[in-house]
C-alpha cells in the first residue's frame, strides 16, 4: 500500500513538471512500478502458502493491489501518448512559423499543400488523444467495476466463512452433547444393572 501511495504521489508531479524534468519523472514512476510488479509476484507466492482459511484473503488482497498498480501503470501510458503528441504538435507548429517567405521571388510560394497536411495531422492527432482519452477512461471505468466485484466477493467470502466458524461450533457443541448423552447412558446402565443385582440377592 505504501508504495502505491508514493507512486500515486509521483503521478499527481507530472503535470506540473517542466520538458527537462518530465522524463526523469516518468522513469522514476515506472521504474517504482516495476519494482512493485515484483514483489506482487513474491506476494502470490507467499499468499499460496497461506493456511487455508486465510489463503483466500490473501489472494483478494494481492489481486486489489494488482489492480490498482495496472490502473497506475495505464495512466502513465496514457500521460505519455498525450505528451508525445503535444510536443510533435509544438515541432509542426514551430517549423511551420520558422519557413521565411520574401517578395518577389517567384520560387518561394506559401506551401498550401503542406499547410493543409499539416492541418489533417492536428486534426488526426486530436482524435488519436480523444482515443485515448474514451479508451483511457473505459480502462478506468472496468478497473472500478472489477475493484467493486471484488470487494462484494471478499464480502461475501468473509460471510461464508463466519457462516462456516458458526457451524463448526454448533457442531463440536452436537458433538459434545452426544458424548455426554453416551456416558449418561452407560452409566444409567450400571446403575440399572446393580440396582437388579442388589433386588436378586435381597430377594433370594
Amino acid at each position: 500500500d505504501r508504495q502505491v501511495h508514493e507512486v500515486q504521489s509521483y503521478m499527481g508531479h507530472l503535470e506540473t513538471s517542466d520538458k527537462e524534468s518530465v522524463h526523469l519523472v516518468e522513469n522514476e514512476i515506472q521504474a517504482r512500478i516495476d519494482n512493485i510488479f515484483s514483489n506482487l509476484e513474491r506476494l502470490e507466492i507467499l499468499s499460496s502458502k497461506e493456511p487455508p482459511n486465510k489463503r483466500q484473503s490473501a489472494k483478494l488482497r494481492v489481486d486489489q493491489l494488482k489492480y490498482d498498480v495496472q490502473h497506475l501503470q495505464t495512466a502513465l501510458r496514457n500521460f505519455q501518448q498525450r505528451r508525445y503528441l503535444r510536443e510533435q504538435q509544438e515541432r509542426q507548429r514551430e517549423e511551420l512559423l520558422a519557413r521565411t517567405f520574401t517578395t518577389n521571388d517567384s520560387d518561394t510560394t506559401i506551401p498550401i499543400d503542406e499547410t493543409l497536411q499539416f492541418n489533417e495531422s492536428l486534426q488526426s492527432a486530436h482524435r488519436g488523444m480523444d482515443e485515448l482519452i474514451g479508451s483511457g477512461t473505459n480502462i478506468l471505468q472496468g478497473l472500478r467495476d472489477q475493484r467493486v466485484t471484488l470487494k462484494g466477493t471478499h464480502k461475501k467470502i468473509l460471510d461464508v466463512a463466519n457462516m462456516l466458524g458458526l457451524s463448526n461450533t454448533v457442531m463440536r457443541l452436537i458433538e459434545k452433547r452426544a458424548f455426554q448423552d453416551k456416558f449418561l447412558m452407560l452409566g444409567g446402565m450400571a446403575v440399572t444393572c446393580l440396582i437388579m443385582f442388589l433386588v436378586v440377592q435381597y430377594l433370594t
